[in-house]
């Protein structure tokens, strides 16, 4: 049975299909007419622009230097490290949050517990929350303040933290506690 709404939504489909019929054939059709051209009137042909080589050349090269930096940036810029620093039992590290993560590898001992503390410097609303998801933790990070979170990764491995849109991450990688 046909509720209003699908009813509505079919005839409207439908009307938009109709209106478009007409506008397809027009603009298939071949309409070639020779208007006579006056003086000072413009053609609508395209017209060659003559461009010394050289800014052909400056323009390639600078492109290509473009695509150069992007991936250095994305694929081979270097990671800060650091390792958790232990305090009365408690791994901790300090985590400034301003256009990312510094820094965005941390080394901590698996099975311990890990207390990061993040300071938020970037007004920016995707750096206002971090997310741990191994840890199924999310923070509201307050700007020119520090949060403080405890985590303990049970096994060696890495856990990822990103902000809330997903667009800048960090990652804890957890190693095997050398004493056992």
């Amino acid at each position: 049975m046909l509720t209003k709404t699908k009813l509505y939504g079919t005839l409207a489909g439908l009307g938009f299909f109709l209106a478009l019929i007409p506008n397809v054939a027009l603009a298939q059709r071949d309409m070639e007419v020779e208007m006579p051209i006056s003086e000072g009137e413009q053609t609508a042909q395209f017209q060659k622009l003559e461009q010394p080589l050289s800014l052909k050349i400056a323009v390639a090269v600078g492109g290509l230097g473009l695509i150069g930096a992007e991936l250095w940036w994305f694929m081979f810029s270097k990671t800060k490290s650091q390792k958790a620093r232990v305090d009365r039992g408690i791994q901790e590290i300090d985590i400034t949050v301003d256009g990312g993560y510094t820094p965005d590898r941390i080394e901590v001992a698996a099975g311990e517990p890990v207390r990061l503390n993040f300071y938020r410097q970037d007004p920016s609303g995707c750096l206002e929350q971090v997310l741990l998801p191994d840890f199924n933790k999310a923070l509201d990070l307050t700007l020119n303040q520090t949060t403080s979170v405890e985590v303990t990764p049970k096994q060696p491995g890495e856990y990822t933290f990103t902000c809330g849109m997903n667009m800048y991450r960090g990652v804890i990688k957890a190693e095997a506690n050398d004493a056992s």
